[in-house]
């Protein structure tokens, strides 16, 4: 059975719709905190440095030699050229 906000949106005739619904749709709230509602956007914490694998793998994932046909990625061939790499 429909929540009272999505009767409510339904009956607007979805008129602004996903936005309207995101809007009063009840917000998260963190027992830790009192009961405040936690920011679900983005944080202030600085994003974490890449390691030298992860820019590696980064810059090479889209290149056709390192994926198979379904789209998985080939690691242990990846792998092997990162290390080849490094040695230069």
């Amino acid at each position: 059975m429909p929540t009272r906000s999505e009767r409510e949106y339904y009956a607007k005739g979805f008129q602004d719709g996903a936005k309207w619904l995101e809007d009063n749709l009840p917000k998260p709230r963190d027992p830790l905190r009192g009961g405040r509602v936690v920011a679900t956007y983005g944080s202030n914490k600085p994003k974490r440095k890449l390691s030298a694998w992860n820019k590696f793998v980064k810059a090479n994932s889209k290149k056709k030699e390192f994926r198979y046909a379904n789209g998985k990625l080939k690691l242990k061939k990846m792998g092997i050229a990162f290390r080849k790499k490094k040695r230069r």
